[in-house]
This record gives structure tokens, sequence and C-alpha cells, in this order.
């Protein structure tokens, strides 16, 4: 691939040649749009921590029923 002296250069000085990182970034720096802003939900969803347990214990339970049945 040909070199662009005119391409945008990262901080860092890294060439990229897609140009992907700075329009991620022109993306986030750009922010919600002024139109949708995020409300706030009526009902707070449950904490990631809370189906994080639920999910052990559910890997727990399959394991001691897949141990009863083989041993058993």
């Amino acid at each position: 691939m040909a070199h662009n002296p005119h391409a945008p250069q990262g901080p860092e000085g890294n060439y990229d040649p897609a140009g992907s990182t700075q329009m991620f970034r022109a993306f986030v720096d750009e922010g919600a749009p002024q139109g949708r802003q995020a409300a706030t939900p009526a009902a707070a969803p449950a904490s990631p921590r809370v189906g994080l347990i639920v999910g052990v214990i559910a890997v727990l339970a399959i394991l001691a029923a897949v141990a009863w049945l083989a041993l058993g």
C-alpha cells in the first residue's frame, strides 16, 4: 500500500492506514446526540453481580447433578 503523507497521524505517531482509529475517536468524542439523551428507566435493572451469582449457583447445581448421575 502506498504511503499517504496527507493522512492523519495518531498522537503516538502511528499511522492508521484505514483511518478507523480517528473515526472511532471522533464518534466517541461526539457524545450523545442532543435530542436523544438517556432517560432514567422506571425500574433499575438488576446488577451484573446478581446475574453472576445466579450463574455460579446454576453451574454448581448442574455439576452436582452430573456427579450424582455418574457416581450413583
